[in-house]
């Protein structure tokens, strides 16, 4: 075949996504004469959502000429957001591969910020995927969750962790890091508000005081007691559900604001409650974690 040929063929190919053996590249290699800058299209989402305020673009050639590409997200609110969206990454034959998520802080009103969004199968592989937008959570930037390197104006730092789930039963643990440098003083139960995908308040939903009457032996059924965390300290709660489905309409609460205690600021953090039709939310009271625990997994 001429290498004209070739060529026109790889770019064929290109156009739709199927780019394995029309120029392999290694990380931080020349491009080879087949490559392409046209990989990673996006793929519409397969329960038909589109997603006004994130998109996939593409990146052109990377430094090594390698096919790049990334995502914008605009802010389309009155008050700054932090986005975190979650990318499926899918090969030329439709198959789901991997997925990956990448947060955007403290976004404006009314401003677009471009990222890259790198795809590699495996360390120094250039074999590249399409990506499909699967979910998008965004949140006030004033009440989210702060990084792992920085400690907002209350000294503390709220998250949630990927929790547990079986035979219709989650479990999800609230967790609060003292990242100052004074003692911060916890006493009872978390206050919880939750939010809806627009992020407006869910009604309908009952907030109990321990989760025994959800089920037994899952961690939030002691009694509620003081708790001083010194700097570098860490305390949970447990949340605790069951996304039984009988008649009526379930209820999904992706979002939870969470107020440590009263008087401190609510922070939003996203546990993804799929509540069914229970109608009900088990919260346990705040409780030290353990030295050596470990950091919780988000």
């Amino acid at each position: 075949m001429r290498p004209a040929t070739a060529l026109a063929l790889c770019a064929a190919l290109a156009s739709t996504a199927l780019l394995s053996g029309c120029g392999k590249e290694t990380a931080g290699a020349s491009a080879s004469p087949g490559a392409t800058c046209a990989s990673l299209a996006p793929l519409p989402d397969p329960a038909g959502r589109t997603w006004d305020n994130v998109r996939v673009v593409s990146g052109g050639c990377g430094p090594s000429g390698a096919p790049s590409t990334g995502f914008e997200v605009t802010n389309t609110d009155n008050e700054p957001l932090t986005f975190t969206i979650t990318f499926t990454l899918v090969n030329g034959f439709g198959e789901a591969m991997d997925s990956t998520t990448r947060t955007v802080e403290a976004v404006e009103p009314g401003q677009t910020v471009r990222r890259p969004l790198d795809a590699e199968d495996g360390p120094g592989s250039a074999r590249r995927y399409r990506a499909r937008i699967t979910k998008v959570r965004a949140v006030p930037a004033d009440g989210a969750p702060a990084g792992d390197g920085a400690c907002p104006s209350s000294g503390v730092r709220i998250t949630n962790d990927r929790g547990d789930a079986a035979m219709g039963l989650h479990v999800v643990g609230i967790n609060l890091t003292n990242c100052s440098t004074a003692d911060y003083e916890l006493n009872g139960y978390p206050a919880l508000r939750l939010l809806g995908d627009d992020r407006e308040p869910v009604s309908g939903i009952k907030i109990l005081r321990g989760t025994t009457a959800i089920s037994t032996g899952i961690g939030g059924n002691a009694e509620p007691r003081p708790v001083t965390l010194r700097p570098g300290e860490s305390a949970h709660a447990t949340l605790a559900w069951r996304n039984t489905t009988t008649e009526g309409d379930p209820v999904n609460a992706p979002y939870v604001e969470v107020t440590a205690k009263p008087g401190a600021a609510p922070v939003t953090v996203t546990p993804e409650l799929d509540l069914g039709t229970t109608g009900r939310l088990g919260v346990g009271p705040w409780t030290k974690t353990p030295a050596g625990a470990g950091a919780p997994q988000e």
